[in-house]
Order: C-alpha cells, then structure tokens, then sequence
C-alpha cells in the first residue's frame, strides 16, 4: 500500500523544465524500487555548456558514420563534462548493447531514467531490458509507469501483460489485455492471449469464452467457428470440437479450411478413410491457393510420420493436385521430397527435373537432383553438375561435386580441373568449403604422383579448417605411406582418433603411423580395434584394414595369425597392395 500511495503523490508533482540548454537537466524527482529521492543536475557554467554541445555533436556525427570507437571516446569526454546527463547514459547504454555487454548497459539505462523519468525511450529501453534480465518486478514498475503516461500506446499494454506473465501473476496480465480491450474494441490477438492465459490459470471456460464472444459478434463468420473448434481438437475435447464443426457445415460446408480441420479431426478418430476425403475435398477446392494446399499436404505427411504410418496414402492426393495445377513447378519439388522419402529415387529425380526446368538458376533444383544420384549413379552426378553449372556457373557446390564424381570415375585431371574453377567462387568467409576443395585437390594430386602438391594442398585446407577430420587422416596417411614426417602425421592422426575413437579407417590410419614408427605393441591395440570396429560392415572392412591387421601381427610374433588375415585381405578382392599375393605366398611380412 505504501508503494502505491507515494506513485500517486508522485503523479501530482509539477516539475521544473530544464534550462536553454537541450542536453542538460534539472533535478527531477525520481522514482526508483518504491523510492524517491532527488538527483541534482549540475550546473554547468557557460563554457561547460558550449564544450558539452560541442563534443555531444561531434559524438552523434561518428555514430552516424559507423565510427563507434570514436564516439565512445567523446560520449565519455562529454560524461565526464556533465555526470548528470541523462542523454548521455542512453547512449552509452546503447553502445554497451551492441557490443553485448548488457549488464553494463541495463546499469546505463537505470541512470538515464534516473535524471530523466518522463523520457519514453529510456523508460522502454530500461524496462525491456529488465524484462530480458528477468527483473519481472521492476519492467512491470517500469511499464506501468509508461503505460499512465502514454494510455493510448496499445504496443505498452502487451508488454506490460507479458511482463506480469513472466512473472506468474497471470490475473494482471488478463487485468492488462482487459485494459487494453477497452481501448481497441474486440481483437483477435488480444483474444487468443487471453484464452492461453485462461488455460495455463485453468479457467479454460473463461478461454474458450473469449472466443465465443467472435461468434457471437459475428456468426456467420465461418473463420471463428473453425478457430474454436480447433482449439477443443488441440485440448483433446473431440466431441466439442465436432459439435463446433457442425455448426460452421451449416455456414458453408465448401470452407477449405472447415474441411482441412475436418480431416484432422478424423485423423484424431481413426477414421482414415473420412479424413482422406475430407482432404481430396479441400485440394481439389478451388477456394483455397496453392500455398495453403501444400501446406496441408505437408502437415498431413508429417502426421502420416509422426504416426509412423506408410506416407504412400499421400501419393494419390499429390496426383490429384497435379492434375489440378499442372504448371505449378513447388508442387513438384514437394511431391519429389516426398519419394525421397519413400527412397523411390527415380521417380523423385523425375520431379526435380520438372522443378528445375522450370528455375533453372534456382540452385535447390538441381542440389535435390544431385541428392538422389550422388554418389551411387557417377555419370548421372556429372550431367547434372554439368546442367546446373551452365545456368548458375558461380555455384561452387557443383563444381565440388563434379570434382568428386569425376575423382572417383578415375578421371583425375577433370576432377582436379572442377575444382580449379569452382574454388574461385567460395566465399571467404566459407572455410569449411574452401577446406574441403584444397582437401580434395590434395587427394587428386596424390593419386596423380604429385606429391609435393597434394601436400601443399592439404597444408592450405588445414589452414582454413584445422580440424577437418577427412584431411587430417589422408594427409598423415599418405605420409606414412611416404615415411615422411612421421612426427607430424602421428600428431594429426591423432586428433581423428581422439574425435572418432570408433572409426575405424581413422584407427587404421593411426595405427599404421605408429607401425611405420616402429611402435608396433600399440599400432596392434589400434589396428585390432580398426577391424573390431569394422566387423560386419562390408564397406567400412577394407581388403587394406586386413592386410595392415596381418602385418602388425606378424611384427608381434603371431605369423600363423598374420597369414590367416593376409587371406582374408585376399579373399575381399578390393586391395591394390603391390605385396600381398608375396606375402601369403612366403609366410613372411614384405615391406612395400
């Protein structure tokens, strides 16, 4: 009670205006925690004054050019001029929320609505950055007090109402949008605050009232019978929702939007069959757009998903919207996300296709494309590289992508060639993807036995992304393999194995470093671990895995065992080892 009567008397104090001088105050009589006090201005003598406006310009002129360090500098010059300066605690406010530090500017701001109560900036930006800190009780002092002095301001009234939310005093903030209902007759979005607040308080008569009030106000608006309606269907309530529904058939039954909530209340009763053909009956309306039919359409596969139910029920509604807009080319991106879905490759390709011909410097088209070719079907992955790149040929993703398929054709020079020309059109600031272009070059010179350039390379990817994984094994692989700079590769495989501690090409790798360094107890630990790890997976089991594992052995006193991996390696019919066939043929490890 206190605290109230002292806002009050507050309301009634006539204060003094400033002097002639626009940035500096008198004392004003300051309410702060439920307290007032009085914060002298400081008089300035004249020369004071004309510094302050001076250096004050000045600071307002590099703000304007960008030029912050600059007008920090003289806002605090003009600080330390006048103490008292409301303006220039805004300010200064401002400068530490831009760089983040938003202690320091609440701290700011406190201090201009200090010297300045009746200032609606600073009072906004104190209170809103209360309302961030979670300080609920002093931005609800603080826009109740703009709220009195600006009643007509509706944008004070929700903030004040999700203030006191925050807080939890959910009855003042229906007390606030009530107040604020007053002010702009029946609104919606008033409305709908209302009835999510009468439901966290549990009154959800009182919520589900406010509503009504539409209806009653307007009952031949269809649009509210279904927003009811759809609010019992969210609660759970089933047979008020259907009762709702009922009553906007009687309006027009023809309302795309009645038929749309329709389909998913039968979703929610099991009645499949009647929501499919609550949902055919919406597409094929011709009230409802394009946008809103594939909005339904998606909303309606994700619950087919969510429900873990097969999505092909989806198809024939696709087909049928097709039908009805043959030239709408989103329609067939949809309906090709949805056979990725479905993994029917073929037929998704197909609707990218259509999407893509129809924007063909739209690069999602062809990326999509790309999706369902990459990398199990190369000489497809090329053309559409190559068909995007003559639309769009300052997309670096297909070049990179025509690099890796052609890398992996065996067409070295193509592939190295691509991502030549692709390179120059990443951006900077894109490390990563500039990381794996210099990665990939690495690799293509490698094969192509300039070595010296592949190591080059990757040194220039690892630049841009110390830590790319895929380049750090490559790279102290291909070392090893030159028993080169062993120190370094062991050090850089290391890194793969400590992210990855299961991957077993990168186990492999690091084993193989330790071997070539002769420490072959615990390249065997690693080496082991790379075909434990790789057990079962025909892909991740390389014929090299085995042969590494049989050499490691052999090293360890276990020859028997070593052959019997050797075999192995032999028998998976993928190595490229110069040595393989003579070391089963011997018995006897042969380094290459």
């Amino acid at each position: 009670m206190h605290k109230k009567i002292y806002i009050l008397c507050f309301v009634f104090l006539i204060l003094i205006p400033g002097s002639s001088l626009v940035y500096a105050q008198k004392g004003k009589r300051v309410e702060t925690t439920g307290k007032e006090f009085d914060l002298p201005a400081k008089r300035l003598s004249v020369e004071e004054r004309r510094k302050f406006d001076y250096y004050f310009y000045e600071a307002m002129k590099a703000k304007s050019v960008n030029k912050y360090d600059a007008a920090f500098d003289l806002l605090k010059y003009c600080q330390a001029i006048d103490s008292t300066n409301a303006n220039i605690y805004f300010e200064l406010g401002n400068y530490y929320s831009l760089l983040d530090n938003k202690n320091r500017a609440l701290d700011f701001f406190r201090k201009a609505t200090a010297y300045d109560t009746d200032n609606f900036y600073y009072n906004m930006a104190y209170a809103s950055l209360c309302l961030e800190f979670k300080q609920y009780s002093d931005a609800i002092e603080q826009f109740e007090k703009l709220t009195r002095k600006n009643p007509d301001n509706t944008d004070l009234y929700l903030y004040l109402a999700e203030a006191y939310r925050q807080d939890g005093d959910l009855a003042s903030a229906v007390s606030t949008l009530d107040r604020l209902e007053q002010i702009v007759g029946l609104n919606e979005k008033v409305s709908l605050q209302k009835f999510q607040l009468y439901t966290m308080m549990k009154q959800e008569k009182k919520g589900y009232g406010e509503i009504q009030k539409f209806i009653d106000k307007y009952p031949a608006e269809i649009k509210y019978h279904v927003l009811l309606g759809d609010l019992y269907l969210q609660a759970g309530k089933k047979d008020e929702a259907f009762a709702v529904y009922s009553k906007a058939k009687a309006i027009d039954p023809e309302d795309p939007y009645l038929i749309s909530s329709m389909a998913e209340y039968y979703e929610q009763t099991d009645n499949k069959e009647a929501a499919e053909s609550e949902l055919r009956a919406a597409l094929v309306s011709p009230k409802m757009d394009i946008d809103t039919k594939l909005a339904i359409l998606a909303q309606y596969v994700g619950t087919l998903q969510t429900n873990n139910q097969g999505t092909q029920t989806a198809n024939a509604l696709f087909d049928t919207l097709m039908v009805q807009h043959p030239q709408e080319p989103k329609l067939n991106l949809m309906y090709g996300n949805l056979l990725m879905i479905q993994k029917k490759l073929n037929e998704a390709r197909f609707q990218f296709q259509v999407y893509a011909d129809a924007n063909p410097t739209n690069a999602f088209g062809w990326e999509q494309m790309l999706s369902t070719t990459f990398p199990d079907s190369i000489n497809l992955s090329i053309k559409i590289c190559k068909d995007a790149i003559s639309y769009i040929p300052d997309q670096p993703q297909f070049y990179f992508y025509l690099g890796m398929s052609e890398y992996l054709n065996k067409d070295y020079t193509n592939a190295l060639d691509a991502l030549q020309k692709g390179v120059k059109y990443v951006d900077e600031k894109n490390v990563g993807l500039l990381s794996d272009f210099y990665g990939q070059m690495g690799d293509l010179y490698y094969h192509m036995g300039k070595k010296d350039s592949a190591f080059v390379a990757y040194d220039k990817s690892l630049s841009y992304k110390p830590n790319n994984l895929g380049v750090l094994n490559n790279y102290s692989y291909y070392l090893s393999l030159e028993r080169k700079d062993l120190d370094k590769a062991e050090k850089m495989s290391s890194m793969t194995v400590k992210a990855e501690p299961s991957n077993p090409t990168y186990l492999d790798t690091y084993g193989w470093v330790l071997f070539e360094q002769g420490a072959y107890t615990m390249a065997k630990i690693y080496i082991e671990n790379a075909v434990k790890y790789s057990e079962g997976d025909e892909e991740k089991q390389s014929a090299e895995v085995l042969e590494h594992y049989g050499d490691v052995l052999y090293k360890t006193n276990e020859p028997e065992k070593a052959l019997e991996y050797w075999i192995k390696a032999k028998e998976k019919g993928d190595s490229d080892s110069e040595t393989l066939d003579k070391k089963i043929k011997t018995k006897t490890y042969i380094a290459k």
